[in-house]
């Protein structure tokens, strides 16, 4: 029988660095073996294959001299993209900010007064790059930033100039936060997904020309959020998934090596199954979608969605120091020695299934309150169209134990701003915030009851998805903007940042995979000399780190992955029966059909070549595939 049948495909991909380490060399080599100037510089299109609105100009001129880059705006100057680069002979210039499918209008200017205009074409947007439906600000206000969105949904990351324009995009899809280093790349999620439901790899250090400097890759993945160190080291978050809970541990990484220093574990530090929030489930039971380092206090604020709860925890020892929430339905002997207590005439208002928490300067604390169920005990719960959201700020006195709200935004606009999962706020300066309700769902013009607007269908005219961004400066609106589905969350950052925005030489893939957990138990099945159906859909993708196993199957049927050789069997169990999503953070990875389904598999471990088969209820098929592990 011949297995190796089209009804398997079978499909071996580089790793993106992989790839554009190898057109890094193309361009650079072309660059040095040609006669390139001012007049006739090099340019690349989409340098890095994930950045269609960005193109790198090379050339060389006699002398060293500065060079100044101006994209054009559309329109009018008030959208002009510039930056002006160090003195050197041999310029490798980033061209940032393109329109999309628009002969862009390019000005080089060098510091001896020589100057050319180029005509670069922007590449076409990625079918899932969203286009702004409203915006307000103003050029003045916004300056040379763009306002950047991390996707939720079935979308990808973008940034938006003051008038609304897309002028940067990537072609994969980098999760959850975006945030800026100090060396001006962005540090995210990387694209690779690798557990149910929104589980990364690892994170990234990208530059903002689409170059992946390195990919730090975690044995627990990566989920939410990450914070870079003073020593340049990371903090990410993490989980093992060699237990029965997820997204509770915190990892330090070495920012050179990808070596995880050191571990922090949210378990332990108080019982699990108190203080639950309406999402809560044993397995998903904090949901720690946010860290944050503190400097002055040299401590580690967490969020814990599923239990309404900002917890507070020493960075050397692990402690718990104080935890931020609604204290009802917590233990007496813990709200007694780690709750805050209300004080203050004005409005007050505790935070629900919170995200991306932070400490300002002050030592106060900022969070977007989701408000999701607004209440601790299931009889009190709102209606989504009666909630609000907001983003808010408390002042706290750790000696006192006292807590007093001191803004907030949000609440006055109701349901219209109502996000019961993601989102964020940004602190730029006292009175100056961002907020970002990236979550936000109507069914029929009201606020979706379903438990996600995620799960909002897009084909359905009565379903709507958006989120909105205002940034506000004493208390008055100077920007706001509205995208037609949801968005993790928002980052003001311009697309140069010092330097010379230029990291030229190999990307690197640092860490390791963990070794994927097997199941002890197999089912008994026979093997059939049968080709898989057509119907199952299977597709394998082998990586220079893992495999996937791709395939379509009836919800409730019994499946496993099986490697074998001569030697030896590893087995792996693939759940078929749908789980609850009470927190789906990021639903760009999911399938639009849920009977499609993936198990990665790390190629850490062992070693050989193993045939590929899987069990489907009684029946053992062998796809055909082959798979070399190092």
């Amino acid at each position: 029988m011949n297995y190796n049948l089209p009804k398997v495909q079978y499909l071996r991909i580089d790793h993106l660095v992989t790839q554009q380490n190898r057109k890094e060399k193309e361009f650079l080599s072309q660059f040095e073996q040609g006669d390139y100037t001012l007049e006739s510089p090099l340019v690349v299109d989409n340098p890095y294959l994930i950045n269609p609105l960005a193109a790198m100009v090379l050339f060389e001129t006699k002398e060293e001299v500065s060079v100044t880059v101006t994209v054009k705006g559309k329109l009018d100057s008030t959208a002009d993209i510039s930056f002006s680069f160090g003195p050197s002979r041999k310029h490798i210039v980033p061209v940032l900010g393109l329109y999309a499918t628009f002969e862009n209008t390019v000005q080089i200017e060098l510091s001896d007064g020589r100057n050319t205009t180029l005509m670069i074409q922007g590449g076409d947007l990625p079918v899932l790059t969203q286009q702004v439906e409203k915006i307000f600000t103003s050029p003045e206000y916004m300056a040379d930033n763009l306002m950047f969105v991390s996707a939720a949904g079935k979308s990808l990351p973008g940034g938006y100039d003051h008038k609304g324009d897309c002028r940067w995009t990537l072609a994969e899809n980098f999760v959850f936060d975006m945030k800026r280093a100090k060396n001006g790349n962005l540090l995210c999620g990387s694209y690779r997904y690798s557990r149910v439901p929104y589980h990364a790899v690892g994170i990234c250090e990208i530059t903002m020309a689409g170059k992946i400097v390195k990919e730090y890759r975690l044995p627990g993945n990566y989920h939410h959020d990450q914070w870079e160190m003073e020593d340049g080291n990371l903090l990410v978050l993490t989980q093992d998934f060699h237990r029965d809970t997820v997204e509770d541990q915190l990892a330090l990484i070495d920012r050179e090596t990808g070596d995880v220093l050191r571990m922090w574990d949210i378990r332990g530090l108080f019982p699990m199954n108190v203080g639950k929030s309406g999402s809560w489930s044993d397995h998903d039971w904090f949901h720690c979608n946010a860290v944050w380092y503190d400097k002055v206090t040299n401590s580690l604020s967490l969020s814990g969605r599923h239990q309404d709860i900002i917890i507070n925890i020493d960075y050397e020892t692990g402690a718990l120091r104080w935890m931020l929430g609604d204290p009802e339905g917590w233990p007496q002997e813990l709200v007694d020695k780690y709750f805050f207590t209300p004080v203050g005439t004005g409005d007050f208002d505790w935070q629900y299934e919170q995200h991306a928490c932070l400490i300002t300067p002050e030592g106060d604390v900022m969070c977007f309150d989701n408000g999701h169920w607004r209440a601790k005990k299931k009889e009190n719960y709102w209606l989504n169209k009666n909630n609000f959201s907001r983003g808010v700020r408390y002042k706290i006195d750790t000696e006192k134990m006292t807590i007093e709200q001191v803004w907030q935004f949000g609440k006055e606009r109701g349901q219209h701003f109502f996000s019961p999962y993601i989102s964020n706020v940004e602190y730029y300066e006292d009175g100056h915030y961002m907020v970002h309700s990236g979550g936000i769902g109507y069914v029929d013009g009201s606020a979706s009851e379903l438990l996600l607007p995620a799960f909002l269908d897009p084909n359905d005219p009565s379903h709507v998805q958006k989120s909105i961004t205002v940034e506000l400066k004493d208390d008055v609106v100077m920007y706001e903007m509205h995208l037609p589905t949801q968005f993790y969350r928002a980052e003001k950052l311009s697309l140069y940042h010092g330097g010379d925005n230029l990291f030229l030489g190999d990307g690197k893939v640092l860490g390791t995979l963990d070794v994927t957990p097997e199941f002890d138990t197999v089912p008994e099945a026979e093997e059939v000399l049968e080709a898989p159906s057509e119907w199952n859909q299977i597709k394998i993708v082998e990586e220079e780190d893992r495999f996937t196993f791709h395939g379509r199957f009836s919800k409730g049927t019994l499946l496993m992955l099986c490697l074998e050789n001569e030697k030896e069997t590893h087995n792996y169990y693939i759940s078929t029966t749908a789980r609850p999503a009470l927190a789906m953070c990021v639903g760009s990875f999911m399938a639009a059909d849920d009977r499609q389904l993936s198990v990665n598999i790390s190629k850490l471990g062992f070693s050989g070549v193993f045939k590929v088969k899987y069990i489907l209820d009684e029946k053992k098929f062998n796809t055909g595939i082959t798979i070399t592990f190092p």
